[in-house]
């Protein structure tokens, strides 16, 4: 089955948020619901987390803390880090990555994780093609996700928040957690595929040089991920199954 891939590419490397499972929508969900709280009590009279905005352009795609203090700082706002169990009420960066992780945790458990159909089939194609498979996210929940999911079986190796906080690995839009996996798969960056729905994530992969970037548009931006650096840009993955 043709893949929509170069000759060269031996290996793919996928996010998982908004390209395998539709979390991404919980994700900026608990997000917004964090900051506003926030915004309210310390910074009376800042205008509320936009989703359509602030998710895409500070906080998508980066490790937790990463995109705590990314958003601070774009509304001029300085907290001190904090320890590990801080809460919101703390006012500390530590406090409200905490708070935004409860959130979302309390969303899925009520919601449910819902996968991409058309992930499956293509991650189902690769597979069978015998390409090897790493996910890699910025998510601290992902063996969960996979778990809960039954996804776990598609994937050869897994990099995600706490691999990297083991490896002292940068986050997106750094290449590093990219090249990680990449490393796994026993590849060199020009073998694999990087496949991604946030700019931050497009951004790594086009910085870490590898073979192709996918960017993959699940909520209408496709200018956005071909500026940050993507090759190709597809709503669904298997589009790339109808290239000849």
């Amino acid at each position: 089955m043709v893949l929509g891939l170069p000759a060269e590419i031996q290996g793919c490397l996928f996010d998982l948020d908004g390209v395998v499972t539709r979390t991404a929508a919980q994700h900026a969900k608990a997000w917004k619901t964090m900051f506003d709280q926030f915004l309210a009590e310390y910074a009376q009279g800042q205008a509320p987390f936009d989703v359509d905005t602030d998710y895409l352009r500070y906080v998508d795609g980066r490790k937790r803390l990463d995109g705590t203090r990314a958003f601070l700082a774009s509304r001029g706002i300085t907290l001190p880090e904090g320890t590990p169990s801080d809460t919101a009420a703390d006012h500390t960066v530590l406090g409200l990555s905490n708070a935004k992780n409860a959130l979302v945790l309390d969303l899925i458990a009520a919601e449910g994780v819902e996968v991409f159909d058309d992930a499956v089939t293509y991650l189902t194609a690769v597979r069978d093609a015998g390409l090897a498979r790493a996910v890699v996210t910025s998510s601290a929940n992902a063996e969960q996700v996979l778990t809960v999911t039954g996804l776990a079986g598609l994937f050869d190796y897994r990099v995600d928040a706490l691999v990297a906080a083991e490896r002292h690995l940068a986050g997106k839009p750094a290449p590093d957690t990219f090249l990680a996996g990449a490393e796994l798969l026993g590849l060199r960056p020009h073998q694999a595929a990087v496949f991604e729905d946030a700019l931050a994530g497009v951004e790594a992969g086009r910085a870490g040089g590898f073979g192709l970037v996918v960017g993959v548009d699940r909520i209408g931006h496709p200018d956005g991920l071909k500026t940050a650096g993507a090759d190709v840009v597809v709503s669904a993955l298997t589009e790339l199954l109808e290239v000849p």
